[in-house]
């Protein structure tokens, strides 16, 4: 007789915030480095696009960690304007396979994207996305625009 297995429950997290200060790109390795080191202990899988001093992160997990890790990262002081666009429960990863994706992206690349051409135009921030603008961003990203790691 197979034993049933417990699916796990999921949730995913969608937020973005302002930096204080915008990152070079050894800060922006040396972010990712503790990011994917936590999101491992903890079992989190994720993504990150940064633009011009500006984040849009989808972190994946149990609830309780995602809670958790959420209240942590809107603590950091290196960055502010943290908005909360989607919390929701999700059947499957859409990351499984990072502990945290990253992508640097210029307005241009954002630019060419349907259903984000004309916000992107008008110079707005990843923290004026709505929730579908936002769905549109993380299906670009999981369709394989810009998927790059920096070691």
């Amino acid at each position: 007789m197979e034993e049933d297995k417990v699916k796990e429950k999921l949730v995913h997290c969608i937020y973005s915030s302002t930096a204080v200060e915008e990152f070079s790109e050894s800060e922006i390795v040396d972010l990712l480095a503790k990011a994917r080191q936590t999101n491992s202990e903890l079992g989190v899988t994720g993504m990150l696009l940064y633009d011009k001093g500006s984040f849009f992160q989808v972190i994946e997990g149990e609830p309780e960690v995602i809670t958790s890790l959420l209240a942590s990262i809107e603590k950091d002081k290196r960055h502010d304007r943290f908005v909360k666009i989607i919390y929701e429960e999700i059947d499957e990863r859409d990351f499984s396979e990072w502990t945290m994706g990253y992508s640097g992206v210029t307005r241009k690349e954002l630019n060419n994207i349907e259903g984000l051409n004309d916000f992107f135009r008008s110079n707005r921030h990843f923290t004026d996305l709505d929730e579908g603008r936002a769905k549109v961003l993380l299906k670009a990203f999981k369709d394989g625009k810009w998927r790059a790691s920096i070691s």
